[in-house]
């Protein structure tokens, strides 16, 4: 059974940091692509950030050198360094990894205010 926990949201001010953290069980995170994923307030769910099984990682515009991606293989576990946060990341975050189908996590609120 694939079980995906993600933690570390909270609240912060802008231009603070926060690193989220998603945890796995029942699938081994370094042989799949994982993804970061977002969900502010009236909009859709949208990709943050993934990383693939060669290391590889993909970025949305908006987080480009404020958020990194990385992963720990002997902890199974895969995390999003946030840096210069700013209200508009304001969002609940998930993490999601496909195995035969798609895996996400219950989500951890990050808020950020001005």
């Amino acid at each position: 059974q694939v079980q995906l926990v993600e933690s570390g949201g909270g609240l912060v001010q802008a231009g603070g940091s926060l690193r989220l953290s998603c945890a796995a069980s029942g699938v081994t995170l370094s042989i799949r692509t994982v993804g970061w994923y977002r969900q502010g307030p009236g909009k859709e769910r949208e990709l943050v950030a993934d990383i693939k099984a060669d290391g590889s990682t993909n970025y949305a515009d908006s987080v480009k050198g404020r958020f990194t991606i990385s992963r720990d293989n002997a902890r199974n576990m895969v995390y999003l360094e946030m840096n210069s946060l700013k209200p508009d990341d304001t969002a609940v975050y998930y993490c999601k990894v496909r195995r035969v189908r798609d895996y996400w996590g219950q989500g951890t609120q990050v808020t950020v205010s001005f």
